[in-house]
C-alpha cells in the first residue's frame, strides 16, 4: 500500500505543477492584454495630437505606427498563449482526472479492508458466543 500513496503523491504534485502553469500562462495573457490597452490609449493619444488616423497616410505620427506594430505582435503572443492555455488546461485536466482514479482505487480499498477487518472481528465475536453458550450449556 506504501507504494499506491507514493504514487498519489506524486500524482498530486504533477496536478499541482500543471495548475501552477496554467496560472502563469493566464497572468501572462492578463499582463499582455493590459500592455495591450496601454499601447491602444498611446496610439489614440498620438492620433489625437497628430490629427491623423488613416495609418496609409504619409504623415501618420512613426511613434503611432511603432506602438501599432508592437501591440499587433503583443495580440499576436496573446493567440499563441491562448493556445497554450488550452493544451495545459486540457493537461491539467487529465493529471487530475488520474488523481481522482488512484484517490478512488485507495478508498475502495480502505474500505475492503475495513470491511474485511470488521467481518473477521465479528467471525471472532461470534466463536466467543458460541464458546460460552457451549460451556453454558
Amino acid at each position: 500500500m506504501r507504494s499506491r500513496e507514493t504514487l498519489i503523491r506524486l500524482q498530486r504534485f504533477q496536478v499541482d505543477e500543471k495548475r501552477r502553469a496554467v496560472g502563469e500562462i493566464e497572468a501572462m495573457i492578463a499582463d499582455f492584454e493590459r500592455k495591450v490597452a496601454e499601447l491602444e490609449q498611446q496610439i489614440s493619444a498620438e492620433q489625437e495630437r497628430s490629427g491623423i488616423t488613416d495609418v496609409k497616410h504619409f504623415a501618420y505620427p512613426m511613434f503611432a505606427k511603432a506602438v501599432g506594430d508592437r501591440r499587433e505582435k503583443l495580440l499576436e503572443s496573446i493567440n499563441g498563449l491562448t493556445e497554450q492555455l488550452a493544451k495545459a488546461q486540457d493537461d491539467l485536466a487529465e493529471e487530475f482526472g488520474e488523481l481522482k482514479k488512484m484517490e478512488l482505487i485507495e478508498e475502495k480499498d480502505i474500505r475492503r479492508r475495513e470491511s474485511e477487518f470488521l467481518a473477521h472481528e465479528q467471525s471472532e465475536l461470534d466463536e466467543v458466543a458460541l464458546n460460552l453458550h457451549r460451556r453454558s450449556v
